[in-house]
């Protein structure tokens, strides 16, 4: 991840092998992890069973909000894909029962690897 993207708050994808990891207290034990992403500290981890936003609070980052979303819950995905002039795409999702989506921004080249993935995990 570049260092302009970090400051952004882009998210570049990362190795899956860290991420297991690191959640492997909290992944059930028939989970896996397929894709992750990095935003400084936040994470956007893409597994079989579910989509979770990590997002690591506070200087220390110890503070951690855990968003699972399973995906038979995701109703709507919307990608913006960046312009001549935009160095990032957006990403919302919609869930089942909440009006408002969950938003974030990826780097420019994940708009169609993200896609993929919700693709994959939300249809099979």
């Amino acid at each position: 991840m570049g260092l302009l993207d970090g400051l952004l708050g882009n998210a570049s994808k990362i190795d899956v092998s860290s991420v297991t990891e690191e959640l492997a207290p909290i992944l059930s034990s028939a989970e896996q992890v397929v894709e992750a992403y990095k935003m400084v500290r936040d994470l956007i981890v893409f597994t079989d069973k579910r989509l979770m936003f990590i997002d690591k609070q506070g200087v220390t980052g110890k503070k951690v909000d855990y968003l699972s979303i399973p995906y038979r819950a995701i109703t709507q995905v919307k990608v913006e894909t960046a312009g001549h002039f935009d160095m990032d795409c957006d990403l919302k999702i919609w869930v089942s029962g909440q009006s408002e989506p969950i938003e974030t921004k990826l780097k420019s080249g994940l708009a169609q690897d993200v896609q993929k993935t919700l693709a994959n995990m939300m249809f099979t």
